[in-house]
């Protein structure tokens, strides 16, 4: 396999430290020589490498901007993001194994838990000992979470836990899972062990997106936790939004590394596809749809390592997260489908990645809030009129 060659047409390099180059570039490093070899098997077979997990962990990708003192790497959240640019140039599916562990089960716990919690689970999980989900999603509640029905009941010193949760990463294989319910019409977050007598979490099969990914769901019949599984700092929907906050974040990121991965695919592969006795890069509309896509790559990078600094400084809103997720899904998906053209009948083979990232981009476009969803979260800021209703 050729090296991978990264788009970095306004030659942004220099607008990263030392440190996040080093992080990025360890990152790519190990995509490139340990997942690379095995995404298309994974992909077609619907089966996600957890013998990789450990490798994981040493990269120190999971909760990487979470503080040391628990086991983590104390990064910023630029050298987050390039870790899930790098990550998602390999598959959507990778980065939201990395995601859901770090935004949404690890930065709950830390967020919103006791230092006991903390001090319990943030080090296993830092480590890959244990792997977690977050279970806010249900079948007849999903951009509308409010709209919850999944109940938590106080029964003497714990609570009775009821409900169903769809389309959970890592679901199948966790050790606990993050799962909102409403305590009194008030929806909290519980630390719930997936041993719990009444907890189940069947795979979600026939999927041709995110394939090499575990979806679940979680099924919750009377499991009884104690009092210390309840997160005592998250109260009311702004937890769990503040968890989703997070990971939307990273896949702003991680649409810029899809749409690079198909972007250096292409460009390949033009060079050297013969036309007519001559590349078809050599062509003219070849080369305006290279250069339209090397624009929307570029912006997106701008855009992404903006709010990425607008985070570290705390000025970073939910309404910008939206921005970045919005555009950057968006283009990658445009991208990966104006690219999957440029191959011919070769773009739908597993030989090539671009048809691959297409597809799975399809799911990343719908979760963490739809395109349409985050349109109005922009929307409301712009105009102070919330358009949800």
């Amino acid at each position: 396999m050729d090296p991978y060659r990264p788009l970095d047409f306004l030659e942004l390099d220099d607008q990263f430290s030392e440190d996040e180059r080093m992080v990025r570039d360890t990152v790519r490093s190990w995509v490139s020589e340990r997942w690379m070899p095995l995404v298309m098997q994974h992909w077609e077979a619907g089966t996600f490498p957890t013998e990789l997990t450990p490798e994981l962990a040493e990269l120190g990708v999971f909760g990487p901007t979470l503080p040391e003192q628990y086991g983590c790497a104390g990064l910023n959240s630029v050298a987050y993001g390039l870790i899930c640019q790098e990550l998602e140039r390999g598959d959507s599916g990778l980065r939201s194994f990395v995601s859901v562990q770090g935004s949404l089960v690890m930065y709950p716990i830390h967020a919103y838990g006791s230092e006991e919690q903390k001090k319990k689970y943030l080090p296993k999980l830092a480590a890959g000992e244990l792997i977690g989900c977050f279970g806010l999603t249900e079948p007849d509640a999903g951009s509308n979470p409010g709209g919850l029905t999944t109940v938590a009941r106080k029964d003497g010193n714990g609570y009775v836990l009821n409900g169903r949760k769809m389309w959970i990463t890592n679901g199948t294989i966790a050790d606990l899972a993050i799962v909102w319910a409403k305590v009194d019409d008030v929806i909290r977050g519980f630390v719930v062990p997936s041993e719990a007598k009444g907890f189940a979490a069947p795979e979600q099969k026939h999927k041709w997106s995110l394939r090499a990914s575990i979806t679940s769901e979680l099924v919750l019949e009377d499991v009884r936790v104690g009092a210390d599984a309840l997160l005592p700092n998250a109260k009311g929907l702004a937890g769990p939004l503040g968890c989703l906050t997070q990971a939307r974040y990273g896949i702003a990121w991680g649409g810029v590394g899809a749409a690079m991965a198909c972007f250096d695919e292409a460009l390949r592969y033009s060079k050297e596809r013969i036309v007519f006795d001559k590349p078809l890069a050599g062509f003219q509309i070849p080369q305006k749809k290279l250069a339209d896509v090397a624009t929307e790559i570029s912006m997106a990078q701008l855009l992404a390592l903006r709010v990425g600094r607008m985070k570290d400084q705390g000025r970073m809103k939910h309404w910008h997260v939206s921005m970045a997720k919005r555009n950057n899904v968006a283009m990658a998906l445009q991208t990966a489908r104006v690219l999957r053209d440029m191959l011919g009948a070769n773009g739908i083979t597993l030989e090539y990645h671009t048809g691959r990232h297409m597809c799975n981009l399809e799911s990343v476009y719908t979760y963490e809030g739809t395109h349409d969803i985050h349109t109005l979260a922009i929307g409301q800021a712009l105009t102070d009129i919330p358009a949800f209703r």
